[in-house]
């Protein structure tokens, strides 16, 4: 591995909001972030006020807008929305609660078997995989030797880590992407290097 980084990109998960825990979002809009998530979004702006960061892209949900503006207001940035870190596209599961979820067979084998199971009107997480993956390569074409972050959901920040490690769709689960946590990937010519997972502020 050379030792100048071509790029390294910081994918942060958007902080809190009520839905957590509770239904899935998908692509649903007017959710922004609750009281705890602002908190969150405030330390994560503290958390990396000292680094040199020379973009900020998101999803363009407004929770994930919300958690990107902080860092960029520091920096006179803009936060631009990048189509490719928007949400999975959840189909007829969009809105869905959970405890009603894990009554439906299909989000079951969607859970356990992700690299086969079809999301009802949605997306493949293959589909979804190849779209992280080549934001991440075009955004380090962009931003030699920079350091940018990517503001966006859990399963695309679990999907990349997949990418990077060359791992199974099916093992999407064993990363913990916590609300406003900070995973960090360094490119470089002749490969990428996952930094760290899943640092939380």
């Amino acid at each position: 591995m050379s030792n100048a980084a071509h790029a390294t990109i910081l994918l942060i998960r958007h902080a809190a909001t009520d839905a957590i825990g509770r239904w899935l979002p998908g692509r649903s809009l007017g959710l922004g972030l609750n009281q705890c998530g602002r908190a969150q979004a405030e330390r994560l702006r503290r958390r990396l006020s000292p680094l040199n960061l020379a973009a900020i892209y998101s999803s363009p949900l407004e929770r994930a807008i919300e958690t990107a503006e902080p860092i960029a207001r520091d920096r006179g940035l803009r936060v631009e929305p990048l189509m490719e870190l928007i949400e999975v596209d959840f189909g007829a599961w969009t809105g869905a609660r959970f405890e009603d979820l894990a009554q439906d067979p299909q989000w079951t084998r969607f859970n356990r078997q992700r690299s086969m199971a079809a999301v009802p009107g949605g997306e493949r997480a293959a589909d979804v995989q190849a779209r992280i993956a080549r934001a991440i390569d075009e955004t380090a074409a962009r931003h030699p030797n920079q350091t940018v972050v990517f503001v966006t959901h859990a399963d695309i920040i679990r999907l990349a880590i997949l990418h990077v490690a060359g791992a199974p769709l099916d093992f999407i689960h064993r990363f913990e992407i916590a609300p406003a946590s900070i995973t960090a990937l360094d490119l470089y010519e002749d490969g990428t290097v996952l930094q760290f997972v899943n640092e939380r502020v």
